[in-house]
């Protein structure tokens, strides 16, 4: 029953969407399935009786089918998102921390295929290290440093998206974590799909998005 709601859930949250792209080959419904079918089989119990299950999930995608999502990421990693925490509610799940999903490029998958990968990934926890995984897969150490990002060129993260302002945001360390502060931009900072204001401490798997572009934070 929890598998089917979250499945109508998706097609009314996302399917109109993603309807208005043919460039992937793999449907937002087939990753939905594939999310709840993770969490049903990766579930387990902690020492208080809860019924614990993964809270990040990363998709593995072919360059073709990431190129053809390019235009309605966003949309697709925040319903999704919403959808695994509506399947835990209905479920009695419990998560350890917040739910982050995000599409990578493999470039070993063939395209109408995709491989998917969960974890349990606790809240919080920053011990002073931090890293950024870029929509490339690179990745991008923090350190006590602030780094900006922006369309200028003199920017640590420049971005050529006319979404992203000037001067849009930057990352900085806070005690032992990180935090990331919006500069006043026009179109905002989002964390897991949510628009911040001002600042926001950053957990291990949190998803920040400035205009088109989503990077992944890593405590360490």
């Amino acid at each position: 029953m929890g598998l089917q709601s979250f499945e109508h859930g998706v097609e009314r949250m996302v399917e109109g969407v993603f309807s208005r792209s043919s460039k992937s080959s793999i449907r937002p419904i087939e990753l939905g399935r594939r999310l709840v079918r993770e969490m049903d089989d990766h579930r387990s119990v902690d020492v208080k009786g809860r019924r614990i299950v993964p809270n990040q999930f990363e998709f593995h995608i072919s360059p073709r089918d990431h190129s053809g999502f390019a235009d309605i990421e966003e949309a697709l990693v925040t319903e999704l998102g919403e959808a695994a925490r509506e399947h835990a509610r209905e479920e009695g799940y419990h998560f350890m921390g917040p739910v982050s999903v995000s599409l990578l490029v493999d470039n070993e998958t063939k395209p109408g295929r995709f491989a998917i990968v969960s974890a349990m990934r606790e809240a919080g926890g920053g011990v002073g290290a931090g890293t950024l995984v870029m929509p490339s897969g690179e990745r991008m150490p923090l350190t006590g440093r602030v780094l900006t990002v922006g369309r200028l060129p003199e920017s640590g993260i420049a971005l050529d998206d006319a979404n992203v302002s000037r001067r849009h945001a930057e990352f900085r360390a806070q005690g032992t974590s990180f935090v990331v502060a919006d500069l006043g931009s026009t179109n905002g900072t989002k964390v897991n799909g949510v628009r911040i204001a001002g600042e926001q401490a950053l957990n291990d798997g949190d998803i920040v998005s400035f205009g088109g572009t989503h990077i992944r934070f890593e405590a360490s």
